[in-house]
């Protein structure tokens, strides 16, 4: 049996680990790269060629970093299954045509602007393609069994986002576990991780592998950026993932209102993703925290703008509000062009409330950029940048630290992926310092045995 690393080697982004296990070759997780340039045209190489033969896709959740790939291999002839949890799924059917109808934006607005140096630029895949490949998949509730000629599959709650799993996959007698993204144990919105019971080969995240989340509660620091910037009259703007941290922030401040915590501000969620999105986690509120009546407030706290000239309204605001939009690492979206307006003016505030990838413009903000790039154009930051670090939807490294100690077995290689190098490096010596387990951090396209 062997495994191939083809993304998330290295970086936190571009899941991808091929599964062959002599008899059928799975690829569990089919994400983009994201960040930094180097990363980014992975995107647009020719599909690796061990990704020729596969016979299904599982997929752990649904963020663009572990399935924004699918379409570029449905473009490139897989017609093949693809496996997911019902939430991941109605998920992948919001945030896959998007994600091609933004990438179909993106290359208009550079060829209008003769900004690419590609005549004409092009998408990496269209709306009409992320569509498609949609009719490919096939859901499975939490812990179902699968059985995928052979091979035995099934799912486990990761607490990530909704719909979120561990992936969980006996061949030969050997059970591999693919963590995904592995969420926190008292996060706001979702219910905390399912330990696992075995695993010959783990992989692991470790995104926060070196570092442990803030002490402060991030519904009282969210109150407090409010406060001073309506004290400035200014706009707090949120560059926040579709999915996961917008339903959690839509919640904080709801509650703040309820509490009469923070001044009676407006408040706009400006994402057409994010706003469906919050319909899927209100249908399903039996999968989190939420009950029926939070879900209602969660959705009513802010006027939904979905229109393009909605949008751009928005960005002649006049006086204190608050703008929620995607996206998180503000890399694309029409989070862009509100921080083209509001970076420039003291009184406005940006606010990051997840992990922020290298080569990103919020990790180039929250590193202390006097300009970041937008359009072609240096914009110069003014604004308060403020990172929330504490609402991250990842557990630290003390959070996975516990999730695996309560397994109960020690497996018998533990692989550390989805991290920057730091980040692994750290993760991996403090699991031998502390559970004595056997660690590998593996390369880019690496193959390793699984004996």
């Amino acid at each position: 049996m062997k495994l191939t690393f083809l993304g998330a080697a290295g970086t936190v982004t571009g899941s991808k680990y091929l599964l062959d296990t002599g008899d059928r070759q799975l690829l569990v997780d089919c994400g983009l790269f994201m960040g930094k340039k180097e990363y980014r045209l992975r995107n647009w190489e020719a599909p690796p060629p061990e990704l020729e033969n596969i016979d299904a896709i599982i997929l752990s959740h649904g963020h663009i970093d572990h399935i924004g790939y699918l379409p570029v291999l449905y473009k490139h002839g897989y017609r093949g299954p693809v496996y997911s949890t019902v939430g991941t799924f109605e998920l992948c059917e919001i945030l896959l045509p998007d994600s091609g109808y933004l990438q179909e934006e993106e290359a208009r607005y550079l060829n209008k602007h003769r900004l690419s140096k590609h005549e004409p630029a092009l998408p990496l895949y269209t709306q009409e393609e992320a569509e498609a490949c949609l009719k490919l998949f096939r859901t499975v509730d939490m812990e179902e069994p699968l059985g995928i000629d052979g091979v035995d599959v099934h799912f486990t709650r990761a607490g990530h986002i909704l719909g979120s799993a561990c992936v969980h996959v006996t061949a030969g007698g050997r059970r591999i576990v693919f963590s995904g993204d592995v969420g926190r144990q008292h996060d706001p919105v979702m219910r905390p991780p399912v330990p696992f019971d075995r695993a010959d080969y783990l992989l692991v995240e470790s995104t926060y592998g070196n570092r442990l989340h803030g002490g402060i509660d991030p519904a009282t620091e969210l109150r407090d950026v409010i406060r001073r910037t309506t004290e400035r009259k200014g706009t707090v703007v949120i560059p926040s993932f579709a999915v996961g941290r917008t339903q959690a922030i839509l919640h904080i401040i709801s509650e703040l209102f309820k509490a009469g915590e923070i001044p009676d501000v407006p408040v706009f969620l400006n994402s057409p993703m994010a706003i469906n999105a919050t319909h899927i986690y209100c249908k399903h509120a039996g999968e989190h925290r939420l009950n029926e009546q939070q879900c209602g407030e969660m959705f009513s706290v802010a006027d939904m703008v979905r229109s393009t000239e909605a949008s751009k309204a928005l960005n002649t605001n006049d006086g204190p509000a608050v703008i929620i939009s995607a996206s998180g690492m503000a890399t694309g979206g029409r989070v862009v062009h509100h921080l083209k307006t509001l970076l420039p003016d003291p009184g406005n505030t940006v606010v990051f409330a997840g992990f922020q990838a290298p080569g990103t413009r919020g990790e180039a903000l929250l590193s202390g950029a006097e300009t970041v790039k937008i359009h072609g154009e240096q914009v110069p930051v003014r604004a308060e940048i403020v990172d929330l670090d504490n609402m991250s939807a990842h557990a630290d490294y003390e959070e996975l630290l516990e999730w695996m100690r309560q397994c109960g077995c020690t497996p018998n290689r533990t692989f550390i992926t989805h991290g920057e190098p730091r980040a692994a490096s750290a993760f991996r010596d403090r699991i031998q310092e502390t559970l004595g387990w056997e660690c590998h951090i593996p390369e880019h396209g690496e193959t390793v045995e699984l004996p």
